[in-house]
């Protein structure tokens, strides 16, 4: 992980790990900004390319291949990442809000998290259908129905809700997979039966006439029942209904279809469309707040519509990392004019794919081919990563050009300025007072001077014909969360008490944090010592008292336990 010098000024958060977003990752990783900590926020640790997924279904490519690696990536770009769930904003007080955890500051926010098929507004669909995302859950459902494909010994039918690009390939990478896993092992593929359903009056609505017709051709081909008009108002076990009274068989039914944002994103307070996607005006900041930006299939422009498709998600990095670069100076941002046509690139499972743009459409293998190159080659810019030992690092630009007020300009200084590495090197006091307060560490009667009551040293009184137990325990951080770092410190810390045989009782702590404006500190410390407070809490250990004091990284901190 490349570690900066520079005090921490700033907070850029990025929220989801899409296509837009790793883009910015990887962008200010080769030119990184001086006194900015990034934090990355996500619930998967692996982001699939939407692109690469239809042949991830096919088998044409491994997981590792259609996956990119968060933690890495964050790593390499120098960002702390944190693998939870966000629960909502308070934006007047720019935090990020978390399940089961601290909350996070930013100065910034962007917003990537894609779109979900929103299956409660189906009877029945939320229990007995298979949304396609989030990937993560969609793939383990896939890998359940592949074991019970090969199971099989008698008729079975998938049905497919949308009639879109995504409905459409996810029909035909799964008819082709799942027929060839029964032809592998001498089973009759016929078995299997396939049903597309669309409540429009074709199939792929977005693409030209000659487009359509070519998929028409090859689901028939494949033995693929498609039914347009086919609202499906109800989810039953085993079967479908449409709004018109039609019934279709389905012992699976995958769903791809009236996609909307997030639910936590309708109490932020952010201007949303009716489907739920977070409005933004061409410079990608939402109407309501210029340090909120939101980028790929949850932005929904004011301007014109987008679809949501994975090519605006990625072209969408490269001018918001610029405008989080210009809004990090206080400058003007820029807009983002994405094209009108675009090439889309649409595969039939088999090696086999159609190009479509405007009224163009041309198909063959050698299509599938160049579309297999050029997806490789954007993954390799996230799976390559270049050198960036020290030394090999590129510059960052300076802190001096990121917009401060006069305060946070004195503080900066302060920050940079030469300590003596003793008492000049604590934690203020104001910074202290204020973290350590909001911590609640379990109550004990033994504990006499602790915490809540400070004073030199901590006391703790001895129960009678009890004998006192000592460890202390050390090491430097390994992971970037500084809330995680700290239930795993004070939990290796126990480790040895309870090795003993004995019960904790109180614990004193040493945490080392990289210097910064009060703010950032206090909020580092306070998310350390929350994780380690948890902890001890469970285990009925008081945390009694410590030091504190700053150093180049986070990552060295020690619990004496008693």
């Amino acid at each position: 992980m490349q570690v900066s010098e520079q005090p921490i000024l700033r907070d850029l958060v990025l929220v989801g790990g899409g296509h837009s977003h790793v883009v910015v990752l990887r962008m200010l990783a080769m030119q990184p900004e001086s006194g900015l900590r990034i934090t990355l926020i996500c619930t998967d640790i692996d982001t699939p390319y939407s692109g690469m997924l239809p042949g991830y279904i096919s088998g044409h490519y491994s997981f590792d291949e259609v996956h990119i690696d968060l933690g890495r990536l964050a790593s390499f770009a120098g960002a702390r990442f944190i693998h939870g769930e966000v629960t909502g904003l308070d934006r007047s007080n720019q935090r990020v809000l978390m399940k089961d955890r601290p909350s996070v500051p930013y100065d910034l926010l962007s917003i990537n998290i894609g779109s979900t098929p929103n299956v409660r507004q189906v009877k029945g669909a939320q229990a007995h259908a298979v949304p396609v995302k989030p990937i993560a859950h969609f793939n383990l459902r896939w890998l359940n129905l592949l074991e019970r494909v090969r199971l099989l010994r008698d008729r079975f039918t998938i049905a497919v809700v949308g009639g879109g690009a995504g409905g459409v390939e996810l029909v035909l990478s799964m008819q082709y997979r799942l027929r060839s896993e029964l032809q592998k092992l001498g089973r009759n593929p016929d078995w299997l039966h396939f049903v597309l359903l669309t409540a429009g009056d074709s199939i792929l609505p977005t693409h030209n006439a000659g487009v359509r017709a070519r998929f028409a051709r090859v689901l028939k081909e494949r033995h693929v029942a498609v039914h347009t008009r086919a609202e499906v108002h109800q989810v039953a076990p085993g079967c479908l209904h449409t709004r018109d009274g039609r019934t279709f068989d389905a012992d699976e039914t995958m769903w791809v279809t009236q996609a909307g944002g997030p639910a936590w994103l309708q109490g932020t307070g952010l201007a949303l469309d009716e489907h739920g996607f977070v409005k933004v005006n061409d410079r990608l900041q939402t109407l309501d707040d210029p340090k909120i930006f939101a980028a790929g299939d949850v932005a929904s422009f004011t301007n014109r519509p987008l679809e949501k498709a994975g090519v605006f998600a990625v072209r969408m990095g490269p001018p918001l990392v610029k405008n989080l670069r210009l809004c990090l100076r206080d400058q003007p941002t820029v807009a983002f004019n994405p094209q009108r046509k675009w090439l889309a690139l649409i595969s039939t499972g088999n090696r086999y794919a159609v190009a479509s743009r405007g009224s163009i459409g041309f198909a063959g293998t050698w299509v599938w081919s160049w579309k297999d190159w050029i997806d490789r080659r954007f993954m390799r810019q996230f799976t390559e990563l270049p050198d960036m030992a020290p030394g090999a690092a590129p510059s960052a630009a300076p802190a001096s050009s990121l917009a401060l007020s006069a305060e946070e300009s004195r503080q900066a200084i302060s920050a940079i300025a030469m300590r003596c590495g003793g008492c000049g090197a604590k934690v203020g006091a104001s910074i202290l007072t204020r973290a350590l307060g909001s911590l609640q560490p379990v109550e004990r009667n033994d504990v006499l001077i602790g915490l809540h009551s400070p004073d030199d040293a901590a006391v703790v009184r001895v129960p009678p014909g009890k004998a006192m137990v000592h460890t202390v325990d050390f090491f430097r951080s390994f992971i970037d969360d500084p809330y995680l770092f700290g239930k795993v410190a004070a939990n290796h810390a126990l480790g040895d008490i309870f090795a003993m045989g004995a019960e904790p009782q109180s614990a004193t702590a040493i945490a080392t944090v990289p210097p910064g404006l009060e703010s950032k500190v206090e909020d580092l410390l306070l998310q350390m010592m929350t994780g380690a407070v948890e902890v001890l809490n469970a285990a009925g250990c008081a945390l009694v008292g410590g030091h504190t004091g700053e150093g180049r990284e986070l990552g060295v901190s020690s619990f004496s336990v008693q």
